[in-house]
This record gives C-alpha cells, sequence and structure tokens, in this order.
C-alpha cells in the first residue's frame, strides 16, 4: 500500500507537469472505485488550469479556481504520464488530457480501492480528511501532543502511532523502522511509556520518513513513483521484512508477531 512518502513521491513527480496546464477532457472507465467517481467530476473539471497541488496524509489535492480533485491511491493505485493516445490497459481507470496536447496524466487501480473525489469547497472540510491528525513532519507534531494523546491509553504503541487521528501518515512500514530506532518495543502500551522516550520516538518518526521521502518511498510489490521510477528506500530498512534476520544492532534473531491483522518485525534485545 502507498503510505505517506510514496504519496509525497508521486506528489512531487506529477507536480511540475501539471500546474499551469488545461484540462481538455477527462475519461472515466470505470467509476466504481472505493466510492463512486464524483459524477460532477468530469463536467466541472473540464477546461480548467490547474494552479497547485498539495497533500494533506495519503490524499492528493489537485486544485483548480473551481474547485479541487481530491486523490486517494488506496492498495495499489498510481498515477503516472503517459504519451496521448497511449492505449489503456484493463487496470487503467481514468484519463485526464490536456489542451496542450502533451502527455496524459493516467489514473491505475488493479484493486480499485483508492478513491477520485471532487469539491467545490474547502477540501480540507472534506468528511475524509476534517478529522485526520497532524502532519508527521510538521511542527504540530511534537511530544507534547503525543505525550498528552497517549497518557493512560491502553493500546499497543505501534497500533498507537498508526492512527491517523492522532497523526498521519505513519503506516506499517515506517512504524516498525521508527520504534526500532527509538528501542521501543512494538507492544508496549502507549500510556506507559515515558515523556523522554516519546520524544525519541517523535524524532525518528521525523527521521524515518524523511529519509523516505528522500529516496522516494519503499519498492514492495509494484510500487513507482510519478516519474515511473520505483523507491528505494527497502534497501534502508532495518526490521520490515527481515523476520529471522540477525539484527543490524545486536546480531539478535528479530522476532515477527501480528497486531491488528499487521506484520510487526523487532528485536527483543534492543526495543523494551
Amino acid at each position: 500500500m502507498p503510505e505517506l512518502p510514496e504519496v509525497e513521491t508521486t506528489l512531487r513527480g506529477i507536480e511540475p507537469h501539471l500546474v499551469g496546464r488545461a484540462l481538455s477532457q477527462i475519461d472515466i472507465r470505470q467509476p466504481k472505485l472505493r466510492w463512486l467517481i464524483t459524477p460532477e467530476l468530469a463536467p466541472d473539471m473540464t477546461g480548467q488550469v490547474i494552479t497547485h497541488l498539495s497533500r494533506r496524509g495519503k490524499y492528493i489535492g489537485v486544485h483548480t479556481a473551481n474547485g479541487t480533485l481530491i486523490v486517494h491511491l488506496g492498495m495499489s493505485g498510481s498515477l503516472y504520464f503517459v504519451p496521448e493516445e497511449t492505449p489503456p490497459l484493463f487496470h487503467d481507470h481514468v484519463d485526464f488530457r490536456f489542451a496542450d496536447n502533451q502527455p496524459w496524466l493516467r489514473y491505475t487501480d488493479p484493486r480499485r480501492f483508492g478513491a477520485i473525489l471532487w469539491t467545490k469547497d474547502n477540501w480540507l472540510d472534506h468528511e475524509l480528511i476534517k478529522h485526520l491528525g497532524p502532519e508527521p513532519l510538521s511542527d504540530d507534531f511534537n511530544v507534547e501532543l503525543l505525550y498528552s494523546r497517549a497518557k493512560g491509553r491502553k493500546v499497543p504503541i505501534k497500533t498507537f502511532i498508526m492512527d491517523s487521528k492522532i497523526v498521519v501518515g505513519v503506516g506499517n512500514i515506517y512504524a516498525n523502522e521508527a520504534l526500532f530506532k527509538a528501542g521501543i518495543k512494538p507492544s508496549r502500551m502507549a500510556g506507559n511509556i515515558s515523556k523522554a522516550r516519546l520524544a525519541v520516538l517523535v524524532e525518528c518518526i521525523k527521521m524515518v520518513l524523511d529519509a523516505a521521502i528522500k529516496q522516494g518511498g519503499t519498492t514492495l510489490k509494484d510500487f513507482v513513483g510519478g516519474d515511473g521510477k520505483p523507491g528505494y528506500f527497502k534497501q534502508e530498512l532495518s526490521v520490515y521484512g527481515r523476520a529471522g534476520k540477525p539484527c543490524i544492532a545486536c546480531g539478535k534473531v528479530l522476532k515477527e508477531i501480528r497486531q491488528a491483522q499487521r506484520s510487526t518485525v523487532y528485536c527483543t534485545f534492543c526495543q523494551t
């Protein structure tokens, strides 16, 4: 599943090639994604000039003077450019064509669990977005916030930091990695962790996500960024996907457990 670094990588890859371009046509071949594609999308967005792009959590906002296109990549979605008149494949559900006859933006999604929505209101007030927690790389995400929200919580810390109402974008891969770097056992109750250790965790979350973004995300299965290139952060993973292998810090065998139906890998010696 594309996580925050992959979504940010996609945004950075497509933004330079979208801003200032006018949409001439939107081809919707399959409207049934996670939610039905907003019927007003094609008539309202056609003819509009894209002014800028932004991201909130795992949602990409493509902004025009008339409204905002909201895109979520779901489990297997991707946005990339194709030369005009490139025939669509079976899982290519939407094409955005432009008046300048340059490459089209294509949305493909084999599992169809992504979303393409349209709003004329402030997109940050959309029902899917307005309840999200702070961005992890912003100053709003800090130890004071994490400590106050963790206080008294009897929930495993890994589950806690993956809650998008606590902080957005800390998906399974990066939660594993950040907890390893912070030396915190994933099953430890959030409310039992000291403020000092949570301060370290905040910094590790920021460090892991920032590094992943700089390397273009994590290549797992078929993820590619908006420029069609794979991410390379997988080469840097310390624990995720390494169950049964030696810990890079102490050499002991890494252990794998299941938390909320997700794989958790950690070191029983380094993480307490």
